[in-house]
Parts: C-alpha cells; sequence; structure tokens
C-alpha cells in the first residue's frame, strides 16, 4: 500500500472521527461539510472550544488553545467564513486580558482532567501562545473582528520586547509574522528574530524527546526565508521515513493516558500527510 493507504487503514483503527471526516475531505475527495458538522460538536455556547478538541485538554469546558486548534482545521478547509468563526472572536473577547493578549490556559483548567503541564496560576497574563497563531490565521483569510486589533498590537509588542523564545512561543511567532499585513514590519521583526527562533529549533532529525524539528515551524511553504530547501528536503525525506508499519505518525512527547496516544495519532498523521502534500510529496 502507498502512504496514503497505510494512513487510511490507520485511521480506520486509530482516528477520531472528525480526524477520518479531514482525511476524507482533505485525500479522497469527501465532504468538508461533514467536517464543519463535527468541528461545530466540540465548540460550547460561549464560542470556544473544549470537549478534547486538544486531546490533552479533557475537560468540556472552552479554553483558549483549542481554539487555535479549531483554527488549523478551519484553515485547511479554507472555511473562515463559518459561522464558527465570529462565535470563536467572540469566546476570545470575553477572556482577553487587558493588554490585548490571551491566556495560555485559564485556571478553570484545574477543574478538569488534564495533561500534567496545563497549569494556570489564579491571574494569567496575555500569552503568545495561542494569542499570535490565532492571529495570523484571522490575517490569513482576511478576517475582520474587533478582537483582531488589540490582538494585533499585543503581539506585536511582544515580539518588540523579545530577545528569546520556548519553542511552542516561536512557532507562534512564525505564524503571526507569515501572515500579519504589514510585510514591511513583518520582515525587519523576522530578521532580528530570526536567530532567537532558529534557537529552539532542533536539527538533528534523530533527536529523541518532546523536540522541535524544522517542519514543525514549517509545515507549509512560508514566505518567510528560515530555512534553507535543503533543511527542508532532509526533514521531509526524515518525515516519511517516520510513517509507522501500521501507517500513523506519533507524537513525541508523554502520552499520559492510553486515550491520547490514538487521538494525537490520528490528528498528526493528517498533519503529516498534509505537509507531505504542501512540499509536492504527495499528489495535489
Amino acid at each position: 500500500m502507498d502512504v496514503l493507504d497505510r494512513a487510511e487503514q490507520y485511521l480506520h483503527h486509530h482516528g477520531r472521527l472528525i480526524d477520518r471526516l479531514r482525511f476524507e475531505a482533505l485525500f479522497r475527495g469527501g465532504s468538508r461539510t461533514r467536517v464543519l458538522d463535527a468541528l461545530r460538536c466540540y465548540q460550547n455556547e460561549d464560542g470556544g472550544f473544549g470537549h478534547a478538541l486538544e486531546p490533552d485538554l479533557r475537560g468540556p469546558g472552552s479554553q483558549p488553545e483549542p481554539v487555535e486548534v479549531a483554527f488549523w482545521i478551519l484553515d485547511e478547509l479554507d472555511a473562515f467564513d463559518s459561522p464558527l468563526v465570529p462565535a470563536a472572536c467572540k469566546y476570545l473577547s470575553s477572556i482577553t486580558k487587558g493588554d490585548g493578549g490571551v491566556p495560555f490556559v485559564l485556571p478553570s483548567v484545574r477543574d478538569t482532567v488534564r495533561a500534567p503541564w496545563w497549569d494556570s496560576d489564579d491571574d494569567p497574563p496575555g500569552n503568545l501562545v495561542p494569542t499570535a497563531s490565532v492571529a495570523g490565521l484571522l490575517h490569513k483569510h482576511a478576517v475582520t473582528h474587533p478582537w483582531l486589533d488589540a490582538a494585533t498590537d499585543f503581539c506585536w509588542s511582544k515580539l518588540y520586547a523579545a530577545k528569546e523564545f520556548a519553542p511552542y512561543a516561536a512557532r507562534a511567532a512564525v505564524t503571526f509574522l507569515n501572515w500579519v499585513p504589514d510585510r514591511g514590519r513583518a520582515e525587519s521583526e523576522f530578521a532580528r528574530l530570526r536567530d532567537a527562533i532558529l534557537a529552539t529549533v532542533t536539527f538533528d532529525l534523530k533527536a529523541s524527546g518532546h523536540v522541535h524539528f524544522p517542519l514543525d515551524f514549517a509545515p507549509q511553504p512560508l514566505r518567510l526565508p528560515l530555512f534553507t530547501q535543503d533543511v527542508l528536503d532532509a526533514g521531509l525525506d526524515a518525515m516519511q521515513a517516520a510513517q509507522s508499519p501500521d501507517g500513523g505518525w506519533s507524537g513525541n512527547w508523554l502520552m499520559w493516558t492510553p486515550l491520547v496516544e490514538h487521538e494525537w495519532g490520528g490528528h498528526l498523521t493528517v498533519a503529516r500527510l498534509k505537509t507531505l502534500r504542501a512540499y509536492g510529496r504527495l499528489p495535489g
């Protein structure tokens, strides 16, 4: 079987319904409406997302990071005209701090089942994760909403003050700088921050543990000159080789309960297939 056939079999054995539907829509000509219908089930009345859309956040209540997960799905479907988007922006407005950013995670997470790294202070500040990624995706799709103006100012302010990054913040910064409309400012800030971003990248493709490889930062071709073609090609070769005998890809972080290994496996398998196709390694 080829890469897609093997991945399809893996998803039938392990994947959530939403990830099986995403695969069908992206690679088999299936219904995108059905993906949106499934995604809608993860959205709460407040406009946020919960219910383990982000598998390590098991609770039903809304949290900021699942909005990013939802927006990446909407991005792959080119569906930012969906009513899911303004409802999510309304939710983001309701949790935004005075500086214009949304927190990494809200204190309500303490009352839910979640991975041990999801914890919160009593009054968490705004964070580039997920504010910058969410803002970047809204800019990519030319969405206008009052939340986005303040969030964009927040991201510029945080980036201007940045001298170093944690890996997830660096990845969020790349998404923001890749899509924010002020290209002159984005390119200037990227040139200044490029070394700090690259300091968070693991170039040893055989490294183990929760590391972040080049294609984690560039899952599709970037406007920004972050990596050379030889680095991308090596990463794509390694990604193809990492497909397991049963057809899937797995995460390199702690799978703290058996169910999340399956849920992340399905989610990441679709993500890896998207990256391989974006760089011409799979049929269009």
